[in-house]
Formats: structure tokens, sequence, C-alpha cells
């Protein structure tokens, strides 16, 4: 899946189990599980990804997905978006260490740069239920653009529930795919909404 990119891939993994848990960021629970339930989770999404395009990774934590986004998709622009400074260090640590000139760090709220700030893509890992999420997701993708957001085996339960924000909201389409089949066990379940023309 990392191909030529292992060796960037393994030192990300390093740094999550050192610093991110050092940090708080992941609990040491974790790091026995960091490469098939996080990393490799998240590098399912990328056959999901437009190319080139932009990408915000909202509430982008630990940098799950987004700096694995950025490591896989060279022609990705990816904006890690973060609002706590103990996270944002390490996302900018991480940037730094792993040499991805393809993503830059923003510490600021999702509300705050709602329709500023505007990518083809933005992707979400537990970062809140989909009712929420959806709201701060959309205010910072184009018109048009995708959401991605990996969820858990309740993302139908949580899709159906959101349904009427979604509409409200004007999404043009909702779907529960599964992703990374084959290359992933289990596959990565992810929540795609297509944002409508605003």
């Amino acid at each position: 899946m990392f191909g030529s990119l292992l060796p960037a891939a393994e030192e990300y993994v390093r740094l999550l189990a050192d610093a991110g848990v050092a940090k708080g960021l992941l609990g040491p629970r974790e790091v026995p599980r960091l490469w098939d339930r996080h990393v490799l989770n998240c590098a399912a999404i990328a056959e999901l990804v437009p190319r080139p395009a932009t990408l915000v990774d909202l509430g982008s934590g630990a940098g799950l997905p987004g700096v694995v986004l950025a490591l896989l998709l060279p022609d990705v622009e990816v904006t890690l978006l973060e609002r706590m400074e103990r996270r944002v260090a390490f996302l900018q640590d991480c940037v730094r260490m792993l040499g991805l000139p393809n993503a830059t760090v923003r510490c600021a709220r999702a509300e705050d740069l709602a329709g500023k700030l505007l990518a083809d893509v933005v992707t979400a890992r537990a970062v809140a239920p989909m009712e929420r999420l959806a709201g701060m997701a959309l205010g910072l993708v184009r018109p048009g653009g995708l959401v991605l957001a990996i969820k858990g085996t309740g993302a139908s339960s949580e899709m159906a529930k959101a349904r009427p924000v979604l509409r409200r909201l004007g999404v043009r389409d909702a779907t529960v795919l599964r992703v990374g089949g084959g290359k992933v066990d289990p596959a990565a379940t992810v929540v795609r909404l297509i944002a409508g023309d605003h």
C-alpha cells in the first residue's frame, strides 16, 4: 500500500508511538494497533480522493488521516486543521520530520474558517457524530466537493439519524462505503457526502 513510502510511514508510526503517546494524542494501548487500526485504515481512503486536489483534514489530531494522505498523495495539497495547540505542535513536527511539502498546519476551529477556507475534499476521523460533523465539514468544502468521514460499524445508523440535517445542508448525495477491502482488514467504513452547489 505504501510501496517506496514505507520508510516514511514507519517513521510516522514511530512518532505516533513515542511523542503521540507522550503528548496524550493516543493512548498507550493503541500502540500495538497503530498500523492496522489507524494508519492502514486511513490509507484506505486515498483511493476516494480526486487528484490533483486541495484537502482539509478537519480536527486532524495526531494526523489521522491527514498526514497519511499527505504521504500517499503528493499531488494533493493537505491542510491539517486542528484547534488544540499541543496537537498543532505535534503535527508541525510530523510535517517537518517526514518532509511533507504538500502539507500545512492551521491552528483554528472549523467554524471560524467556514466559507474562508474552501477545499475540494474535507476528511475527518473520530471528530463528531455525523449530525454535527456535516455542518462543520460542509463549511470548508467547495460547491460539489466531497466530505470523507471515516466511521465505525455504526456508520449506517449514524447516517440515518443525520438525514434531516444533511437534507437541510443541501447535500446532494450521502453514501456509506467500504474501502480498502483486500488490502486492509477490516475494510475502512467511510461516509461520503457530495456537497450541494451552496
